[in-house]
């Protein structure tokens, strides 16, 4: 078979395999149809450009794998040497294999080797039931001798017709901040160098049509699955190629393979859609919640007591804690930290994974027992990769530090990072771990922490941030094998290890530190890009917040944090009668709309107006929607335009109502809109997605709920 189509959902993916080297692909994007086999031939010569004076005398072939050696002259997919050798290939094409696995995904394996340099390489693609294509490489040193490896990334064409960029950056409790520009010749180039996947993290690098927008265009995307250092990039050339890739960014001499050794990419994430960005989010969502792995159990109303008691443990006091907890209607308690032997800061104790009997002396069983007779889950901080100099480990086993040889790395928040791809320290850690759950049953979930980047990370003299990473990946493997029923967040001084991969092996991310609900709200809807909201961790925050000490009430952080795995992060116990019964209120909300917000679909409104903001969750079936208007800030105009419902079935017809149970909002104006001061409106579905509704005028920082329900 010399030429694949391949079909899934809205997506098409055509690979030409008629020449001697590495098969092209002439079509990632929309879905073309029952394309005649005879047609297809046609269909790939289509795509071929032409030569053209002062270039080669034959056309240049982007492959798979696009080298020098087939006219290639933009970034490099491999790169590497075998002592100063071999640094240029020319695969050639030795077996190509078409599978359909049962599932619903097609799989295609590519078999190819360069006899001259020593080297064979396979390249994985599969594309499931939603469109998603999974691309990985896998390459083989079949020399006598060494080949240091440099780079190796999958690579994707897009059409000449994505001509903007979308990605995203931040910082810490400013995670998943969008920036946009048009794709200009030369290549965007997205490098982390954090030693874990980092608050800056792209999440997805996007291609799209000009003006695309949540709703609306053309789109093309890919995420680097890998929680170590990594690259993303997109690249248009002055030849009219564009790319999309990404895969591992390997520091010098990390990854040296020796005759026979195998290295494999990451995977690399491929999404395309012609409904905008929301059609990206609704693929990957959707494959994420068909994972055999994934949460199956609705997801518990989580309270984390770290803003409410921070180092300063005490028995009574967190019994209380959990007492009021539960008469709110939490269903997860979660000791944070402070627990183990020395730690009352945070410049001492890590790496000492035993409970401190002098704060503990009965150990951690009575809270445990208290909070699970309330028929809570308890949950339980660690941050096993870290260590502080100011420990007993640290004093034992100055050696098991990641580090170049004869210094530490500069110091981050007192500490420094245990290198797992040390057997004893790997050893040690897994003991602890293993022997703390064994220990104490009742603890079902674990706040997996990572509160520094990877700087100088060197293993027995080599860079060590690939050998650290696959570390914890088999830690957190085994770990789940010893104790299945434990479930574990990823979370590194906030959102930042946030990647597919550590998704493999965790059940939620938290998505910041910042419990601003304005932060917030930006901060979710871009991790919603990539993550479907039960994967979230979204909490409500004290009145004032601990990261930027603006004040809100309680319905906006409420509303805000309703959208996600919803918790507290809130010291409840200092609040009054009438608080903790609005709480409880939002929370019930909470649960009652759970069914609809973990496993709809999700959708962003395009408004024109910048000061206001809309999201919502629609049932599959169309059923049922929630919306959330958030007024951000003031508007220009006196009254913003109306905002639309989109994603509503549009030849149904739908009760709009204000949510009830929980308080409404202030407005700027006594009469609210004719339709909310009567109590809600139905209109069809295309009325709603196309003329929308006017909203009441809010004060800035305040958010209206919409409940939707079809009544035909």
């Amino acid at each position: 078979m010399s030429i694949v189509h391949l079909r899934r959902a809205r997506t098409s993916l055509v690979l030409d395999a008629r020449g001697p080297g590495l098969p092209r692909v002439a079509h990632w994007g929309a879905d073309l149809g029952p394309v005649p086999p005879d047609d297809l031939p046609a269909l790939v010569d289509a795509t071929v450009a032409p030569v053209v004076h002062s270039s080669f005398d034959a056309p240049t072939v982007l492959s798979l794998l696009p080298e020098a050696s087939a006219g290639w002259g933009g970034r490099p997919a491999l790169a590497g040497h075998r002592e100063r050798r071999d640094w240029s290939t020319a695969f050639r094409l030795t077996g190509l294999d078409v599978a359909d696995d049962g599932t619903g995904s097609a799989r295609v394996t590519v078999r190819a080797a360069d006899d001259g340099a020593g080297l064979s390489l396979t390249v994985e693609i599969a594309i499931d039931p939603t469109g998603l294509v999974l691309l990985r490489h896998r390459l083989r040193n079949d020399g006598d001798t060494a080949y240091e490896l440099r780079e190796l990334t999958p690579v994707l064409p897009v059409p000449a017709v994505a001509t903007e960029l979308l990605d995203l950056t931040g910082r810490w409790c400013r995670e998943r901040s969008p920036q946009r520009h048009p794709w200009p010749m030369g290549a965007w180039v997205r490098e982390g160098r954090h030693g874990r996947t980092g608050h800056d993290a792209t999440l997805l690098l996007v291609a799209g049509t000009a003006g695309f927008g949540f709703g609306h265009g053309e789109v093309w995307a890919v995420h680097t699955a890998w929680s170590g250092d990594h690259v993303t990039f997109a690249e248009r050339r002055p030849t009219g190629e564009s790319t999309l890739g990404g895969g591992e960014l390997l520091a010098p001499g990390e990854v040296v393979l020796d005759a026979g050794e195998e290295y494999a990419t990451p995977l690399l994430y491929a999404v395309f859609s012609d409904a905008g960005l929301d059609g990206l989010s609704d693929v990957l969502h959707t494959h994420l919640r068909a994972r055999p792995q994934h949460p199956a159990t609705p997801r518990p109303v989580t309270l984390n007591v770290w803003e409410a008691v921070y180092f300063d443990h005490d028995l009574d006091r967190l019994r209380a804690l959990a007492d009021q907890a539960a008469e709110v209607g939490v269903e997860r308690f979660v000791l944070d930290d402070g627990w183990f032997r020395g730690r009352r800061h945070d410049r001492a104790g890590l790496g000492d994974w035993y409970v401190d009997d002098t704060v503990w002396p009965d150990g951690l069983h009575p809270l445990v027992d208290h909070a699970r007779g309330h028929g809570m889950q308890f949950g339980l901080w660690v941050e096993p990769e870290m260590v502080n100099p100011d420990s007993e480990v640290f004093r034992a086993h100055p050696e098991w530090v990641l580090s170049a040889p004869g210094r530490l790395p500069p110091a981050w928040r007192h500490q420094q990072v245990l290198d797992l791809a040390q057997p004893p320290a790997y050893a040690y850690l897994l003991e602890r771990l293993d022997g703390l759950l064994a220990a104490h049953p009742g603890i079902g979930y674990l706040k997996w922490d990572h509160n520094r980047d990877l700087t100088e990370a060197g293993h027995q003299g080599r860079p060590g941030v690939h050998g650290q990473t696959r570390a914890v990946y088999r830690l957190l493997d085994e770990l789940r094998r010893r104790h299945p029923g434990v479930e574990i967040e990823s979370c590194a001084s906030g959102g930042a290890r946030v990647d597919l991969e550590i998704l493999r092996r965790t059940d939620r991310v938290w998505a910041s530190d910042c419990n601003d609900a304005l932060e917030r709200l930006a901060i979710q809807r871009w991790t919603g890009l990539l993550l479907p909201p039960e994967l979230v961790g979204s909490h409500i925050g004290p009145e004032r917040s601990h990261t930027t000490h603006r004040v809100h009430d309680l319905g906006f952080r409420a509303a805000t944090a309703l959208f996600g795995h919803h918790g507290i992060e809130w010291d409840i116990g200092a609040i009054d009668a009438a608080q903790r019964g609005e709480l409880a209120a939002w929370i019930a909300l909470h649960k009652r709309l759970r069914p609809l917000l973990h496993a709809g679909r999700v959708v962003r409104v395009d408004h024109p107006d910048p000061a206001v903001w809309a999201h919502g969750v629609i049932a599959h079936d169309g059923s049922q929607a929630v919306y959330a208007v958030a007024q951000l800030a003031t508007s220009v105009t006196q009254a913003p335009g109306p905002v639309r419902l989109p994603g509503l079935a549009p030849h149904r017809r739908y009760a709009v109502r204000p949510v009830a149970g929980v308080p409404e909002p202030a407005t700027l104006q006594r009469a609210a809109p004719g339709w909310l001061a009567d109590g809600g409106v139905t209109l069809g579905g295309a009325v709603l997605a196309t003329v929308g509704l006017q909203m009441p005028a809010l004060h800035p920082e305040q958010t209206v709920l919409l409940e939707v329900t079809a009544v035909d």
